[in-house]
Protein backbone atom coordinates (compact mmCIF):
# COMPACT_ATOMS: atom_id res chain seq x y z
CA UNK A 1 0.00 0.00 0.00
CA UNK A 2 1.21 3.31 -1.02
CA UNK A 3 2.87 5.51 1.79
CA UNK A 4 0.39 8.60 2.67
CA UNK A 5 3.20 11.20 1.44
CA UNK A 6 2.64 10.11 -1.33
CA UNK A 7 -1.24 10.56 -1.35
CA UNK A 8 -3.10 13.35 -2.05
CA UNK A 9 -6.72 14.07 -2.93
CA UNK A 10 -5.76 17.20 -4.85
CA UNK A 11 -3.22 15.19 -6.82
CA UNK A 12 -4.30 13.66 -10.06
CA UNK A 13 -4.31 9.91 -9.21
CA UNK A 14 -6.60 6.93 -10.44
CA UNK A 15 -10.35 6.38 -10.40
CA UNK A 16 -11.15 3.46 -8.42
CA UNK A 17 -14.10 1.42 -9.09
CA UNK A 18 -16.37 0.90 -6.08
CA UNK A 19 -15.32 -3.03 -5.72
CA UNK A 20 -11.67 -1.88 -6.51
CA UNK A 21 -11.47 0.82 -3.18
CA UNK A 22 -13.62 -2.39 -1.05
CA UNK A 23 -10.64 -4.97 -2.21
CA UNK A 24 -8.67 -2.50 -1.22
CA UNK A 25 -9.60 -1.99 2.44
CA UNK A 26 -10.23 -5.82 2.72
CA UNK A 27 -6.86 -6.19 1.59
CA UNK A 28 -5.54 -3.79 4.46
CA UNK A 29 -7.72 -5.59 7.35
CA UNK A 30 -5.93 -8.51 8.90
CA UNK A 31 -8.27 -10.71 11.59
CA UNK A 32 -8.25 -10.63 15.06
CA UNK A 33 -6.05 -13.17 16.53
CA UNK A 34 -7.36 -12.98 20.30
CA UNK A 35 -10.30 -15.88 21.30
CA UNK A 36 -12.34 -17.01 23.79
CA UNK A 37 -14.53 -19.84 24.97
CA UNK A 38 -18.40 -18.99 25.60
CA UNK A 39 -21.49 -20.65 26.86
CA UNK A 40 -24.00 -20.44 23.67
CA UNK A 41 -26.03 -18.07 25.75
CA UNK A 42 -23.07 -15.83 25.64
CA UNK A 43 -22.27 -16.55 22.43
CA UNK A 44 -24.99 -14.69 20.15
CA UNK A 45 -23.72 -12.49 17.20
CA UNK A 46 -19.87 -13.46 18.07
CA UNK A 47 -17.76 -14.90 15.32
CA UNK A 48 -16.77 -18.82 15.58
CA UNK A 49 -12.72 -18.80 15.92
CA UNK A 50 -12.58 -22.83 14.46
CA UNK A 51 -14.56 -25.14 13.28
CA UNK A 52 -16.76 -27.17 15.88
CA UNK A 53 -17.72 -30.69 15.54
CA UNK A 54 -21.05 -32.54 16.60
CA UNK A 55 -20.41 -34.06 20.39
CA UNK A 56 -23.98 -36.35 19.46
CA UNK A 57 -25.50 -37.19 16.64
CA UNK A 58 -28.36 -35.07 15.80
CA UNK A 59 -30.93 -36.80 16.00
CA UNK A 60 -29.51 -38.98 18.41
CA UNK A 61 -31.06 -42.06 17.69
CA UNK A 62 -33.72 -43.03 15.62
CA UNK A 63 -37.24 -41.47 16.37
CA UNK A 64 -40.44 -41.09 14.74
CA UNK A 65 -41.52 -37.64 12.34
CA UNK A 66 -44.88 -38.83 13.20
CA UNK A 67 -47.99 -40.14 15.43
CA UNK A 68 -48.81 -43.07 14.17
CA UNK A 69 -47.76 -46.58 14.59
CA UNK A 70 -44.38 -48.25 13.47
CA UNK A 71 -44.33 -51.41 12.14
CA UNK A 72 -42.22 -53.90 9.99
CA UNK A 73 -42.79 -53.80 6.56
CA UNK A 74 -43.01 -57.72 6.10
CA UNK A 75 -45.71 -57.67 8.05
CA UNK A 76 -47.54 -56.11 5.60
CA UNK A 77 -47.39 -58.97 2.78
CA UNK A 78 -49.99 -59.66 0.00
CA UNK A 79 -52.95 -57.61 -0.79
CA UNK A 80 -54.67 -55.32 2.35
CA UNK A 81 -55.52 -54.12 4.64
CA UNK A 82 -53.77 -55.37 6.78
CA UNK A 83 -54.92 -56.28 10.62
CA UNK A 84 -52.35 -56.14 13.22
CA UNK A 85 -52.41 -55.81 17.39
CA UNK A 86 -50.82 -53.45 18.78
CA UNK A 87 -47.86 -54.69 21.27
CA UNK A 88 -46.48 -51.80 22.76
CA UNK A 89 -46.88 -48.12 23.51
CA UNK A 90 -44.22 -45.59 22.88
CA UNK A 91 -43.84 -41.50 23.96
CA UNK A 92 -41.45 -39.21 23.81
CA UNK A 93 -38.89 -39.43 26.27
CA UNK A 94 -39.16 -43.27 26.91
CA UNK A 95 -35.88 -44.93 27.82
CA UNK A 96 -36.69 -48.69 27.34
CA UNK A 97 -34.94 -50.47 24.96
CA UNK A 98 -38.02 -51.53 23.16
CA UNK A 99 -37.47 -54.69 20.29
CA UNK A 100 -40.61 -54.55 17.93
CA UNK A 101 -43.19 -58.00 18.73
CA UNK A 102 -43.61 -59.65 15.35
CA UNK A 103 -46.24 -59.43 13.63
CA UNK A 104 -47.56 -56.68 15.65
CA UNK A 105 -47.00 -52.86 15.89
CA UNK A 106 -46.22 -50.30 18.43
CA UNK A 107 -48.11 -47.02 19.42
CA UNK A 108 -45.86 -44.32 18.66
CA UNK A 109 -45.75 -40.62 19.14
CA UNK A 110 -43.51 -38.33 17.42
CA UNK A 111 -39.81 -37.90 18.78
CA UNK A 112 -40.50 -41.52 20.59
CA UNK A 113 -37.88 -44.06 19.97
CA UNK A 114 -38.37 -46.13 17.12
CA UNK A 115 -38.15 -49.87 18.31
CA UNK A 116 -35.68 -52.44 17.17
CA UNK A 117 -37.31 -54.40 14.20
CA UNK A 118 -39.16 -51.33 13.33
CA UNK A 119 -38.12 -50.39 9.83
CA UNK A 120 -42.00 -47.14 9.21
CA UNK A 121 -44.43 -45.59 10.91
CA UNK A 122 -47.77 -45.38 9.23
CA UNK A 123 -49.36 -41.72 9.98
CA UNK A 124 -52.20 -42.44 12.50
CA UNK A 125 -54.82 -40.87 10.01
CA UNK A 126 -54.02 -43.96 7.36
CA UNK A 127 -55.31 -46.55 10.06
CA UNK A 128 -58.50 -47.59 11.23
CA UNK A 129 -58.11 -48.96 15.55
CA UNK A 130 -60.74 -51.17 16.96
CA UNK A 131 -59.53 -51.84 20.43
CA UNK A 132 -56.25 -53.29 20.71
CA UNK A 133 -56.19 -53.69 16.47
CA UNK A 134 -55.76 -51.79 14.13
CA UNK A 135 -56.39 -51.76 10.28
CA UNK A 136 -53.76 -50.41 7.92
CA UNK A 137 -55.43 -49.50 4.57
CA UNK A 138 -52.32 -47.50 2.99
CA UNK A 139 -49.04 -48.84 3.94
CA UNK A 140 -45.99 -46.63 3.88
CA UNK A 141 -43.46 -46.61 2.57
CA UNK A 142 -40.02 -48.28 3.99
CA UNK A 143 -38.19 -45.95 6.32
CA UNK A 144 -40.80 -43.61 5.66
CA UNK A 145 -41.43 -40.92 8.90
CA UNK A 146 -38.54 -42.26 10.72
CA UNK A 147 -36.30 -39.48 11.33
CA UNK A 148 -32.45 -41.59 11.36
CA UNK A 149 -29.74 -41.69 13.58
CA UNK A 150 -27.24 -38.85 12.93
CA UNK A 151 -29.29 -37.69 9.33
CA UNK A 152 -29.40 -34.37 10.47
CA UNK A 153 -25.14 -34.03 11.50
CA UNK A 154 -23.31 -37.72 12.14
CA UNK A 155 -21.28 -37.86 15.53
CA UNK A 156 -18.13 -36.35 15.27
CA UNK A 157 -19.17 -34.43 12.02
CA UNK A 158 -18.24 -30.86 11.14
CA UNK A 159 -21.39 -28.97 12.66
CA UNK A 160 -20.22 -25.26 12.04
CA UNK A 161 -17.15 -23.81 10.49
CA UNK A 162 -15.00 -21.25 11.30
CA UNK A 163 -15.74 -17.57 10.62
CA UNK A 164 -19.53 -18.29 10.79
CA UNK A 165 -21.36 -15.55 12.90
CA UNK A 166 -22.95 -17.37 15.52
CA UNK A 167 -27.04 -16.62 14.73
CA UNK A 168 -29.96 -17.91 17.24
CA UNK A 169 -30.41 -20.44 14.56
CA UNK A 170 -26.59 -21.87 14.74
CA UNK A 171 -26.70 -21.64 18.46
CA UNK A 172 -30.12 -23.94 17.99
CA UNK A 173 -27.98 -26.30 15.85
CA UNK A 174 -25.00 -26.47 18.02
CA UNK A 175 -26.87 -27.33 21.64
CA UNK A 176 -28.61 -30.10 19.35
CA UNK A 177 -25.20 -31.74 18.54
CA UNK A 178 -24.55 -31.52 22.48
CA UNK A 179 -22.53 -28.39 22.05
CA UNK A 180 -22.27 -26.88 25.08
CA UNK A 181 -19.99 -24.00 24.60
CA UNK A 182 -17.86 -22.43 21.59
CA UNK A 183 -14.73 -20.70 20.89
CA UNK A 184 -15.12 -17.29 19.20
CA UNK A 185 -12.91 -14.56 18.14
CA UNK A 186 -12.31 -11.70 20.56
CA UNK A 187 -14.01 -8.46 19.69
CA UNK A 188 -13.12 -6.38 17.75
CA UNK A 189 -11.75 -2.86 18.76
CA UNK A 190 -13.16 0.00 17.24
CA UNK A 191 -12.26 3.61 18.16
CA UNK A 192 -14.69 6.29 16.15
CA UNK A 193 -13.70 9.94 16.57
CA UNK A 194 -14.93 12.90 14.57
CA UNK A 195 -13.00 16.37 13.72
CA UNK A 196 -14.33 20.20 13.68
CA UNK A 197 -14.37 22.94 15.56
CA UNK A 198 -17.97 23.59 13.63
CA UNK A 199 -19.41 20.16 15.45
CA UNK A 200 -21.23 20.70 18.45
CA UNK A 201 -23.08 17.76 20.56
CA UNK A 202 -26.66 17.54 20.44
CA UNK A 203 -28.05 18.70 23.81
CA UNK A 204 -25.30 21.01 24.31
CA UNK A 205 -25.35 24.62 23.57
CA UNK A 206 -24.35 25.40 19.62
CA UNK A 207 -22.09 28.62 18.83
CA UNK A 208 -21.85 30.48 15.67
CA UNK A 209 -21.42 28.50 12.63
CA UNK A 210 -21.71 25.04 14.38
CA UNK A 211 -23.57 22.45 13.49
CA UNK A 212 -24.71 19.23 14.91
CA UNK A 213 -22.13 16.16 15.49
CA UNK A 214 -24.65 13.50 13.65
CA UNK A 215 -21.92 11.33 12.50
CA UNK A 216 -21.20 10.38 16.04
CA UNK A 217 -24.40 8.97 16.42
CA UNK A 218 -24.82 7.30 12.87
CA UNK A 219 -20.93 5.14 13.59
CA UNK A 220 -22.00 4.70 17.21
CA UNK A 221 -25.53 3.35 16.30
CA UNK A 222 -24.47 1.40 13.51
CA UNK A 223 -20.85 -0.20 15.31
CA UNK A 224 -22.74 -1.07 18.76
CA UNK A 225 -25.16 -3.30 16.97
CA UNK A 226 -22.57 -5.44 16.10
CA UNK A 227 -21.87 -8.20 18.60
CA UNK A 228 -18.51 -8.66 18.09
CA UNK A 229 -17.32 -4.92 18.47
CA UNK A 230 -16.18 -3.32 21.25
CA UNK A 231 -16.86 0.44 20.68
CA UNK A 232 -14.63 3.28 22.10
CA UNK A 233 -15.99 6.76 21.49
CA UNK A 234 -13.29 9.58 21.44
CA UNK A 235 -16.24 12.32 20.89
CA UNK A 236 -14.83 15.38 19.00
CA UNK A 237 -11.67 16.75 18.48
CA UNK A 238 -11.14 20.22 17.64
CA UNK A 239 -8.89 21.03 14.35
CA UNK A 240 -5.66 21.11 15.62
CA UNK A 241 -3.06 19.06 14.06
CA UNK A 242 -1.20 18.70 17.86
CA UNK A 243 -4.50 17.36 19.37
CA UNK A 244 -5.42 14.97 16.28
CA UNK A 245 -2.20 13.46 16.27
CA UNK A 246 -2.10 12.79 20.11
CA UNK A 247 -5.48 11.06 20.19
CA UNK A 248 -4.98 9.18 17.03
CA UNK A 249 -1.71 7.79 18.29
CA UNK A 250 -3.04 6.40 21.70
CA UNK A 251 -6.21 5.14 19.90
CA UNK A 252 -3.68 3.34 16.87
CA UNK A 253 -1.52 1.07 20.36
CA UNK A 254 -5.25 0.37 21.78
CA UNK A 255 -8.04 -0.38 19.10
CA UNK A 256 -7.90 -2.70 16.16
CA UNK A 257 -9.65 -0.44 14.14
CA UNK A 258 -10.13 3.41 13.99
CA UNK A 259 -12.92 5.67 12.37
CA UNK A 260 -12.51 8.94 11.93
CA UNK A 261 -15.09 11.41 10.05
CA UNK A 262 -14.52 14.30 8.53
CA UNK A 263 -11.23 16.14 8.16
CA UNK A 264 -9.49 14.31 4.80
CA UNK A 265 -10.10 16.65 2.00
CA UNK A 266 -6.70 18.73 1.05
CA UNK A 267 -8.16 21.96 2.69
CA UNK A 268 -6.23 24.27 4.82
CA UNK A 269 -8.42 22.93 8.18
CA UNK A 270 -8.57 19.46 6.99
CA UNK A 271 -5.73 18.46 9.77
CA UNK A 272 -6.19 14.67 9.62
CA UNK A 273 -4.02 14.30 7.15
CA UNK A 274 -1.08 15.92 8.50
CA UNK A 275 -1.58 14.13 12.02
CA UNK A 276 -1.05 10.63 9.92
CA UNK A 277 1.54 11.65 8.19
CA UNK A 278 3.72 12.46 11.15
CA UNK A 279 2.50 9.37 12.45
CA UNK A 280 3.75 7.75 9.71
CA UNK A 281 1.17 5.73 8.70
CA UNK A 282 0.50 3.95 5.49
CA UNK A 283 -2.75 4.84 3.77
CA UNK A 284 -3.80 5.79 0.66
CA UNK A 285 -6.82 8.56 -0.13
CA UNK A 286 -8.58 7.19 -2.69
CA UNK A 287 -10.46 8.51 -5.25
CA UNK A 288 -13.75 6.40 -5.48
CA UNK A 289 -16.03 6.26 -8.58
CA UNK A 290 -18.71 6.20 -6.00
CA UNK A 291 -21.64 8.95 -5.34
CA UNK A 292 -21.68 10.05 -2.61
CA UNK A 293 -18.00 9.43 -1.15
CA UNK A 294 -15.40 11.36 -2.01
CA UNK A 295 -12.54 11.12 -0.13
CA UNK A 296 -11.83 8.32 1.85
CA UNK A 297 -9.10 7.21 3.33
CA UNK A 298 -8.30 3.46 3.80
CA UNK A 299 -4.84 1.93 5.23
CA UNK A 300 -3.19 0.87 8.65
CA UNK A 301 -1.80 3.56 11.18
CA UNK A 302 0.48 1.25 13.54
CA UNK A 303 -1.37 -1.93 13.74
CA UNK A 304 -4.85 -0.66 13.52
CA UNK A 305 -6.95 -0.56 9.98
CA UNK A 306 -7.81 2.76 9.53
CA UNK A 307 -10.49 4.81 7.43
CA UNK A 308 -11.02 7.94 7.69
CA UNK A 309 -14.97 8.63 5.96
CA UNK A 310 -16.44 12.08 4.33
CA UNK A 311 -17.52 14.50 6.71
CA UNK A 312 -20.82 14.41 5.28
CA UNK A 313 -23.49 12.44 6.71
CA UNK A 314 -24.87 10.59 3.66
CA UNK A 315 -21.87 10.10 2.20
CA UNK A 316 -20.14 8.69 5.39
CA UNK A 317 -23.55 6.62 5.80
CA UNK A 318 -22.52 5.01 2.24
CA UNK A 319 -18.71 4.28 2.46
CA UNK A 320 -19.05 2.81 5.79
CA UNK A 321 -21.76 0.21 4.72
CA UNK A 322 -20.16 -0.14 1.16
CA UNK A 323 -16.28 -0.02 1.66
CA UNK A 324 -15.50 -0.04 5.54
CA UNK A 325 -17.89 -2.43 6.71
CA UNK A 326 -16.41 -6.03 4.58
CA UNK A 327 -13.22 -4.82 5.96
CA UNK A 328 -14.79 -4.54 8.94
CA UNK A 329 -16.02 -7.87 8.76
CA UNK A 330 -12.92 -9.46 7.51
CA UNK A 331 -11.20 -7.68 10.97
CA UNK A 332 -13.59 -9.81 13.05
CA UNK A 333 -12.74 -13.02 11.02
CA UNK A 334 -15.64 -13.37 8.86
CA UNK A 335 -15.82 -15.52 6.05
CA UNK A 336 -19.04 -15.50 5.12
CA UNK A 337 -20.53 -12.68 2.79
CA UNK A 338 -23.50 -10.05 4.62
CA UNK A 339 -24.88 -9.12 1.41
CA UNK A 340 -28.37 -8.30 1.45
CA UNK A 341 -29.31 -7.14 -1.58
CA UNK A 342 -32.69 -7.16 -3.48
CA UNK A 343 -33.89 -7.42 -7.11
CA UNK A 344 -36.86 -4.46 -7.69
CA UNK A 345 -37.59 -1.83 -10.25
CA UNK A 346 -37.73 1.76 -10.63
CA UNK A 347 -40.78 4.00 -10.05
CA UNK A 348 -39.26 7.28 -11.23
CA UNK A 349 -37.61 8.74 -14.22
CA UNK A 350 -33.88 9.95 -12.92
CA UNK A 351 -31.38 11.77 -15.37
CA UNK A 352 -27.65 11.93 -14.05
CA UNK A 353 -24.01 11.94 -15.06
CA UNK A 354 -22.51 9.09 -15.54
CA UNK A 355 -18.97 7.41 -14.24
CA UNK A 356 -19.65 7.10 -10.55
CA UNK A 357 -21.98 4.18 -8.94
CA UNK A 358 -24.75 5.97 -6.84
CA UNK A 359 -26.65 5.20 -3.86
CA UNK A 360 -29.90 6.40 -3.66
CA UNK A 361 -31.96 6.11 -0.21
CA UNK A 362 -35.66 4.58 -1.61
CA UNK A 363 -38.74 3.79 -0.36
CA UNK A 364 -41.79 1.28 -1.51
CA UNK A 365 -45.23 0.21 -1.27
CA UNK A 366 -46.38 -1.46 -4.19
CA UNK A 367 -44.67 -4.60 -6.16
CA UNK A 368 -44.60 -5.24 -9.75
CA UNK A 369 -46.01 -8.83 -11.28
CA UNK A 370 -43.16 -10.42 -10.50
CA UNK A 371 -42.99 -9.62 -6.76
CA UNK A 372 -40.44 -6.75 -6.63
CA UNK A 373 -40.46 -3.39 -4.90
CA UNK A 374 -41.28 -0.69 -7.09
CA UNK A 375 -39.02 1.77 -5.39
CA UNK A 376 -39.34 5.83 -5.08
CA UNK A 377 -36.65 8.04 -4.99
CA UNK A 378 -36.40 10.17 -1.65
CA UNK A 379 -34.39 13.46 -1.83
CA UNK A 380 -31.75 15.09 -4.45
CA UNK A 381 -28.83 13.11 -3.81
CA UNK A 382 -27.20 15.74 -1.73
CA UNK A 383 -24.30 14.09 0.47
CA UNK A 384 -25.39 16.77 3.50
CA UNK A 385 -28.98 15.45 3.86
CA UNK A 386 -30.37 13.39 6.47
CA UNK A 387 -33.79 13.38 6.04
CA UNK A 388 -34.15 11.40 2.78
CA UNK A 389 -32.09 8.57 4.28
CA UNK A 390 -33.60 8.70 7.71
CA UNK A 391 -37.44 7.68 5.71
CA UNK A 392 -35.81 5.24 3.54
CA UNK A 393 -36.74 2.04 3.17
CA UNK A 394 -33.41 0.94 1.58
CA UNK A 395 -30.59 1.76 -0.37
CA UNK A 396 -30.43 1.39 -4.20
CA UNK A 397 -27.69 1.47 -6.16
CA UNK A 398 -27.60 2.43 -9.79
CA UNK A 399 -24.94 1.77 -12.21
CA UNK A 400 -21.93 4.03 -12.88
CA UNK A 401 -22.80 4.08 -16.76
CA UNK A 402 -26.53 4.64 -16.75
CA UNK A 403 -27.34 7.98 -17.68
CA UNK A 404 -30.76 7.48 -17.02
CA UNK A 405 -33.18 5.47 -14.69
CA UNK A 406 -36.60 4.94 -16.06
CA UNK A 407 -39.72 3.44 -14.76
CA UNK A 408 -39.56 -0.22 -15.04
CA UNK A 409 -35.63 -0.55 -14.92
CA UNK A 410 -34.46 -3.16 -13.04
CA UNK A 411 -31.89 -2.16 -10.01
CA UNK A 412 -30.77 -3.92 -6.59
CA UNK A 413 -32.13 -2.62 -3.43
CA UNK A 414 -30.78 -2.87 0.19
CA UNK A 415 -33.03 -2.74 3.11
CA UNK A 416 -31.74 -0.82 5.69
CA UNK A 417 -33.92 -2.73 8.34
CA UNK A 418 -35.62 -6.33 8.75
CA UNK A 419 -39.24 -4.82 8.55
CA UNK A 420 -38.43 -3.35 5.19
CA UNK A 421 -38.78 -6.93 4.09
CA UNK A 422 -42.00 -7.85 4.58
Amino acid sequence: MAGLAACSTGKPGPILSVDAARLRAVTAACPVTGLETLSLDAAVGRVTAGSTTAASALPPFDNSAMDGYALCMSDLAGDGPWRLPVSARITAGDGRALTLSAGSVARIFTGAPVPLGADAVVMQEHVTRSGNMITVSRPPRCGQNIRRRGEDVAQGALALGAGRALTPQRLALLAGCGVASVAVRARVRVAILSTGNELAEPGQPRGPGQIYNSNRVLLRATLSRLPWVDLADLGILPDDPGSIRGAIRLAAKSNDVIISSGGVSAGEEDHILDALRAEAAELDVLKVAIRPGKPLTVGRLGQALYFGLPGNPYAAAITLSQIARPALNRVAGLTEGTDAWLPAVAGFTYSRRTGRREYVPVTWSGRDPLGRPIIARLGQGASASLSPIAQAMGIAVIPQDMDVVRPGQPLSVEPLSESALF
